[in-house]
């Protein structure tokens, strides 16, 4: 017992993060956390003991939003059938509640379908926003013939048109839970930064400056076409 409490000890000297799933060490954690006293390693092993406690509640939870929003959520319902149209068909079997290992919050694979990253996205209007952006890509890919393996360009065009008609980067959203307080032009600089970022995460892309460069190449035309909507939505 002494011994493993020396190693919990030592290993909280150097990260912050004690070891344990006991109530007390949870606590002990989360006051470390919360002063300041974890550095980024710490920090990782705490949000992953976290994620593991967590994983099945998030994953039903996120099973649930996922019903909900097929039935009821304008947006959702909307482009489900405008994928319907180039006979796609994304549906409950092929939208999956997972957790990621990244602060991703989804993601889409032409094969696959959608992923929806269940630790991180916790509230249902976040969980809209994601399935939107992810369904702008499933209706991009079939509507223009998105090249994802191949042609950076497409990716980043559909990242920008992806954040732009999903809400993702509304006034609201940005001044509520990101911080961002301006009120000219933080549409645009939102979108872009989103897609410079998911640009950037492609692993042929050299980086910032090339992801920089992709969106820049293609902004005008990809920022102003709002299909399916006829203007942007939300």
């Amino acid at each position: 017992m002494a011994t493993n409490e020396a190693s919990r000890i030592n290993a909280a000297t150097n990260t912050g993060y004690l070891h344990g799933d006991d109530s007390t060490t949870r606590w002990r954690n989360t006051f470390s956390l919360l002063l300041g006293r974890m550095d980024e390693e710490g920090k990782a092993r705490y949000i992953k003991a976290r994620d593991d406690r967590f994983e099945e509640a998030d994953c039903n939870r996120c099973d649930k939003y996922k019903e909900q929003l097929l039935v009821y959520s304008p947006v959702i319902r909307f482009l489900r059938q405008k994928i319907n149209d180039f006979g796609g068909d994304i549906n409950s079997e092929n939208i999956h509640c997972k957790r990621c290992h990244s602060m991703q919050s989804g993601g889409f694979d032409p094969n696959y379908g959608i992923q929806i990253c269940a630790n991180t996205v916790k509230d249902k209007s976040r969980m809209e926003d994601t399935l939107a952006h992810e369904m702008v890509h499933a209706y991009d890919t079939l509507r223009f013939k998105i090249n994802w393996e191949g042609n950076l360009r497409h990716a980043a065009c559909t990242e920008i048109r992806a954040s732009t008609l999903s809400g993702e980067c509304r006034w609201r959203r940005n001044f509520f839970t990101r911080g961002q307080r301006k009120l000219v032009g933080q549409h645009q600089e939102c979108v872009r930064m989103r897609a410079m970022l998911s640009v950037m995460a492609r692993p042929t892309c050299k980086g910032p400056e090339h992801a920089a460069k992709l969106v820049n190449e293609v902004w005008e035309d990809c920022y102003r076409d709002t299909r399916p909507f006829d203007e942007i939505y939300r």
